[in-house]
This record gives C-alpha cells, sequence and structure tokens, in this order.
C-alpha cells in the first residue's frame, strides 16, 4: 500500500505520541508499505515551529531528513499538478496544507493517514486509513 501522511500523523509518529492509532503505526512501519512524507508537511511545521505554535526539539529540523529517511520514509515533492490541483477540490476544508496534501493523494493515488473527518468528504474521493 502507499500512504500518505498527515502532518499531524507524522508528528505523532515521530514523537511516538498514542495519538496515533495503533492500526496507523502498524501500517508506516510495515515493511510493504510505500510511506511518504510531503514537503508540504514540512513546510508546515517548520511555519508552526518558528512562531511558536508547535515545539521541537532542539536540532529538531537540522536533524529531520535523516529522522524521515532512517524510519524509512520516501519524500514527496510538491510538482506543478499538485499546486493546479487544489483548484478543482470542493471547499470542505481551507487549511491549505490539508489541500495540498489531499491534492497530492489525489495526483498520486495515496492513501491519506489521517484522523482529520474533513478529509473523508467523498467529493475529495481519497481513501483514507485511520
Amino acid at each position: 500500500m502507499k500512504v500518505l501522511l498527515d502532518t499531524c500523523a507524522l508528528i505523532w509518529f515521530l514523537r511516538d505520541d498514542p495519538e496515533l492509532s495503533e492500526k496507523a503505526a502498524q501500517l508506516i512501519e510495515n515493511p510493504d508499505t510505500d510511506a511518504f512524507v510531503s514537503v508540504v508537511s514540512i513546510w508546515e511545521i517548520a511555519i508552526k515551529a518558528s512562531i511558536g505554535k508547535l515545539t521541537t526539539p532542539i536540532g529538531f529540523q537540522d536533524s529531520l531528513e535523516d529522522k524521515l529517511k532512517n524510519s524509512g520514509f520516501k519524500i514527496l515533492p510538491i510538482e506543478f499538478h499538485h499546486a493546479s490541483g487544489v483548484f478543482s477540490l470542493p471547499a470542505v476544508h481551507s487549511d491549505p496544507f490539508d489541500r495540498l496534501l489531499i491534492s497530492q493523494c489525489q495526483a498520486e493515488k495515496l492513501t491519506a493517514i489521517t484522523n482529520d473527518e474533513h478529509w473523508i468528504d467523498p467529493r475529495y474521493n481519497i481513501s483514507i486509513f485511520w
């Protein structure tokens, strides 16, 4: 299965936080799973950490890429068709980061790992796992 972690799911995974469902954690860690982390999530984490909305350990930003690669994640870049795909999304979710992640799920046929109820809207036409 090919999955894309929502930013919250990524943070919870990295922190080994019980907020991440056990089923989701097992799927992410399964060697048969292609687990992707979007540059969108890295951008969101950087913004939230820089304005004090997210607490990260000292040096976290410097070690994040290594931590992701060591955990087996593949980094998904932002492509033109991902960004332009946001245009055709229904106005269910107003968060720009989430809208871009949803567009990436659509374009790349990825199952989203998220507990965000907005993502479940059938008009998005994506698979959700939690």
